[in-house]
């Protein structure tokens, strides 16, 4: 006997860019969707009846129509337009997730002066959101912060650890601390003004890793958490997932030579990862 268990289906990686005109310049964005339903599906596996399955090609279709008319200023108010979209719409659905990824597109400055049509890219980092919501419940939003590459050459030190048979790691008082940190971040307040709140945890933690004496990367990630709180008091708590991007001092003694901290070898694997969600 085989019963069917939670189900879910959508489409994925659809990818939408958008231009909004003003007067005197343009705004740009670029995005890549994913819309998950849960809901009345049991007999598409169970009895191969496809009457209450909306098409994944549709919900790309619905993507680009609820985009074109949409006045969203941030990824967050687009997925929520798009999921109360889908939920108003489609009788079966109980339950619909919006996730988002942009990119740091950003305007352009030529000799000083921001250029109303032109923009480049700012990093590798992705601004993120997922939108939850079930019928007749409020919508639940995470925002956050993926691949965000950052590095100091200085203020970071590792030592006190344990020490086995095994451990091998000397101690570091002055070393390379680079990382690709992810954020995200739950809110405490109804329909915040996301952009602004996504500023201020972004400086908030750029702010606090370039300035922290790092003793380790868990020393600096609650610090990172705490300052992020303390600077948007419209989220409730906000998650931290900080690999290390080791730069390890090379190693030039066969050669004649000594190296004061001033030679390394990049590596990203293995590393060290470390992960914590702090609250208020």
């Amino acid at each position: 006997m085989a019963r069917l268990g939670e189900n879910r289906y959508g489409k994925s990686r659809v990818r939408l860019s958008r231009i909004t005109r003003h007067a005197d310049h343009h705004d740009f964005n670029e995005w890549t969707v994913e819309v998950l339903l849960q809901g009345d599906f049991e007999t598409s596996f169970t009895e191969a009846d496809n009457s209450k399955i909306l098409p994944t090609d549709t919900m790309k279709n619905t993507v680009y129509s609820v985009a074109r008319a949409s006045t969203a200023a941030t990824i967050e108010e687009f997925a929520v337009e798009l999921g109360d979209y889908l939920l108003n719409n489609n009788a079966q659905v109980g339950k619909a997730s919006v996730e988002i990824q942009e990119k740091a597109w950003e305007r352009m400055e030529i000799d000083g002066t921001p250029e109303s049509t032109t923009f480049k890219l700012a990093g590798p980092e992705l601004n993120t959101v997922l939108a939850v919501r079930e019928k007749g419940s409020p919508w639940s939003i995470t925002s956050g912060i993926d691949g965000l590459v950052i590095l100091k050459t200085t203020k970071s030190a590792f030592t006190g650890y344990i020490k086995d048979k095994l451990t091998t790691l000397k101690p570091a008082t002055d070393r390379i601390f680079g990382t690709r940190a992810t954020a995200t971040w739950q809110y405490a307040t109804v329909s915040p003004d996301y952009a602004t709140v996504r500023a201020r945890v972004l400086a908030a933690l750029l702010r606090e890793f370039a300035a922290h004496h790092s003793m380790s990367v868990q020393h600096t990630l609650f610090d990172m958490g705490k300052a992020a709180l303390a600077a948007a008091p419209e989220i409730a708590r906000i998650t931290l997932a900080m690999p290390n991007l080791h730069h390890l001092p090379a190693d030039l003694t066969p050669f004649g030579q000594d190296n004061p901290n001033h030679i390394f070898v990049p590596i990203d694997e293995p590393h060290g990862y470390i992960e914590a969600t702090i609250e208020r």
